[in-house]
């Protein structure tokens, strides 16, 4: 046998490539297994390129050259491996039909170019070692792929448990891998004898910044505090994030050992500084936060969780950014505190609301001129509710905005009233921060005035000293828009704040109402006189009305009118009276009228406490601010 016999067959093999196809591809079809049409074009394009190569190697081009024409159908399987487009025994199947397809047309050809066999058996030994070397590249290709599928597979499954056990935005523990940790510390440190705690950190109007910056502002923000919590916890530590904007820290052991109000006061100290949000940190955000502690043995990890918590709500309803312990007895308070949010979620609808009127009075006449409103709650089955227990409640679910709202509208209608029944009284109404903050305060406003009838120089709106100032431009645009409706604006609990002279200025103010706190500091004298003066010159120098809030005592009253400040109000004239009540106030009323002197209030004394919708007409003596 002579290589020029074997060159003869490969050329005749190779000029025969459509016959080794088209025979492969008929088998095939035969079968009862049919693939998809483009992968059976995918197989088509196998059998052509695994023919040539062989030929080829037969024609005299070597086995690396076979070899390397070859791996265009290696590439093939690897696309179907990869793509899961045919099964392996599918394509192990194909590569039989091609080597019998091939195998039949070398016999043909041999026979045709009378070859002997010892040329025709070396060209078939050929065509299997091409097939044994195509199903090891074809089986290495599937195994690639299934083993990338694995890589894949298992890396999903890592992943899935993470976003299981952690927070999608901070990448920290969540609820369930926090409560794990703390079932585990528990476990722990009953063996060890250790103390453990959980703090439970809630950042402070963070509704409000989502609310008005935007939420991806928010979860910028909420990172950047896991990031700051992260810096300041010791490494023993465990801190996960519950979700929204409620955070936690386990510690144990020597963390705790020294008590755990030192590593609280760590995580207040993060929030110290501004976070420096957006590209490039241009937004300085400040915010603060409040934490609830629970420490000691519970027998679950939602135990110590739930009265951490507890303890941190408590916090929030006495000042926001302080820290409380968990004690008994605040549970019942949260409880009854989150039915008083329920149920005032129905109480405008059903009518609960109602308003009582605190008159103001001409200092240096000693007449009455006009009346504050004051909101009241009538909660079905507990009576009348104090504005400081459910005015906060209304101003953290938002409903302080339509509240007011009808407050403006139900007072006015009221003041209307009088003013028909030629009893000229101004009417004061309280405005929130909240309703502050959008132009719907101007609508609300307009559309109270044209409803009732009430002129709009009797009605003056009062604000805060503190809500002047959250967004100081903004406000005194809105200012101005109320004012060009006609009506005045008074600034409430002034002296309280952080308005400077410079400030006043840019607001339309018509009345400075000069806080309680200066009133009651007067029987002190000294500062308290001091203070009042001032306070009562600043107005004069803006040419701005001044009303004294809280007088009670005869003195006091007499001091306020020695330093010249118009108005006053305050229990030592009456107490927050019903529309029909005031009536008869305003009729039985003398500018004559002479006071007791006393030096001690008596134990029932009760004077007002202020809230975003007017003072409290019913609370004890002592102001708990």
């Amino acid at each position: 046998m002579g290589a020029p016999d074997l060159e003869r067959l490969g050329r005749e093999l190779s000029a025969r490539t459509d016959v080794v196809v088209e025979r492969m591809m008929r088998s095939s079809a035969e079968s009862a297994k049919t693939l998809a049409e483009v992968v059976e074009e995918s197989f088509e394009d196998v059998g052509t390129v695994s023919t040539v190569a062989v030929a080829r190697w037969m024609a005299g081009e070597g086995e690396a050259v076979a070899r390397e024409v070859g791996q265009e159908s290696w590439r093939i399987f690897a696309r179907l491996a990869s793509q899961r487009e045919a099964a392996l025994n599918e394509v192990t199947k194909r590569c039989l039909r091609w080597r019998d397809a091939t195998l039949e047309v070398l016999d043909e050809s041999a026979a045709d170019l009378g070859l002997p066999e010892e040329t025709l058996a070396t060209a078939r030994a050929m065509v299997q070692r091409s097939l044994d070397v195509t199903l090891v590249r074809m089986c290495q290709s599937f195994e690639d792929e299934r083993q990338r599928a694995q890589d894949e597979l298992t890396s999903r499954e890592k992943e899935l448990v993470f976003l299981a056990t952690h927070d999608a935005l901070t990448g920290l523990p969540n609820r369930t891998l926090i409560l794990d940790r703390i079932e585990q510390t528990l476990t722990r440190t009953r063996l060890k004898q250790e103390p453990v705690a959980a703090l439970f950190v809630d950042l402070d109007n963070f509704k409000a910044i989502n609310d008005s910056l935007g939420h991806g502002c928010g979860d910028e923000l909420l990172c950047a505090v896991a990031e700051r919590l992260e810096g300041v916890i010791r490494e023993t530590d465990a801190l996960g994030r519950l979700g929204g904007d409620e955070f936690v820290v386990v510690a144990d052991g020597l963390s705790v050992a020294a008590g755990p109000v030192q590593n609280t006061e760590r995580l207040l100290d993060a929030f110290s500084e501004p976070f420096a949000l957006g590209e490039g940190g241009e937004s300085l955000i400040h915010v603060k936060a409040s934490i609830g502690i629970a420490t000691g043995d519970r027998p679950c990890a939602e135990d110590l969780l739930r009265d951490a918590d507890i303890a941190m709500y408590r916090s929030k309803w006495s000042g926001k950014s302080r820290y409380l312990v968990f004690e008994s007895g605040m549970e019942d308070e949260v409880q009854s505190r989150l039915e008083i949010e329920m149920d005032l979620q129905s109480a405008l609808d059903n009518g609960e609301f109602f308003l009582v009127y605190q008159p103001t009075f001409d200092l240096k006449t000693m007449t009455p001129t006009g009346v504050e409103a004051l909101i009241r709650w009538r909660r079905p089955g507990r009576g009348v509710v104090q504005p400081e227990e459910f005015i906060p409640l209304l101003e953290e679910s938002r409903l302080i905005v339509d509240v007011g709202a009808w407050v403006l509208k139900e007072a006015c209608f009221q003041a209307a009233g009088w003013q028909q029944e030629r009893r000229p009284l101004e009417l004061s109404v309280n405005v929130s921060a909240l309703q502050l903050d959008t132009d719907d305060l101007i609508d609300d406003v307009r559309d109270a005035l044209e409803l009732s009838g009430l002129r709009p120089e009797g009605l003056t709106i009062e604000i805060t000293e503190t809500a002047l100032m959250t967004d100081a431009e903004e406000t005194a645009r809105r200012l101005h828009e109320l004012k060009a409706l006609g009506i005045r604006i008074a600034v409430d609990d002034f002296g309280t704040g952080y308005s400077s002279l410079s400030h006043l200025r840019q607001f339309p103010v018509d009345v400075l109402k000069i806080d309680r706190s200066f009133v009651s500091q007067l029987a002190e004298g000294g500062e308290g006189e001091i203070l009042l003066h001032t306070l009562v010159q600043l107005g004069k120098a803006l040419e701005i009305e001044t009303t004294a809030e809280g007088i009670e005592r005869p003195q006091d009253l007499s001091l306020i009118r020695d330093k010249k400040c118009d108005n006053g109000q305050g229990f030592l004239f009456t107490r927050p009276l019903s529309a029909q009540d005031a009536e008869s106030f305003f009729n039985q009323w003398s500018p004559t009228r002479r006071f007791e002197v006393r030096n001690e209030r008596p134990a029932d004394d009760r004077v007002p406490l202020d809230g975003p919708l007017g003072p409290d007409a019913a609370a004890s003596w002592t102001d708990p601010r």
